[in-house]
């Protein structure tokens, strides 16, 4: 996958069934069907680095963070709720991005679009 860092973001996300986009605080950020989000891109926003923030499930934060720190960091404002940030700005493996992606969507997703994923034509397995 080719592309500037938001447009390999945007792929990913968009290819998940009833992702939707639109600015929040300026900033690209991806909604289950317009109204949960679960990624935000981040481009010197919030601190001299460009990054995306999503939405993690309990000790992935912690975890990842621990393990990489030149890879993953506790975003502002919603850190304390768990949410995970990516430097983009650095060597990524988006193929484990995309699955780290795909986590955080899974994480607001209602069962009908989840049961989507998991279909032979969905992203999932």
């Amino acid at each position: 996958m080719a592309g500037s860092p938001l447009d390999r973001l945007r792929a990913v996300c968009l290819a998940l069934p009833g992702a939707t986009e639109r600015l929040s605080h300026g900033e690209p950020a991806w909604f289950v069907q317009g109204k949960r989000q679960f990624a935000t891109f981040s481009d010197h926003q919030h601190h001299d680095r460009v990054a995306f923030w999503r939405a993690a499930p309990p000790g992935a934060q912690e975890a990842l963070v621990e393990a990489d720190r030149g890879r993953f960091f506790r975003p502002p404002y919603v850190g304390h709720r768990g949410w995970l940030g990516v430097y983009v700005d650095v060597d990524q493996d988006w193929d484990e991005l995309a699955e780290i992606v795909e986590d955080a969507y899974r994480m607001v997703a209602p069962k009908k679009l989840l049961a989507e994923l998991a279909r032979p034509s969905g992203r999932g397995s």
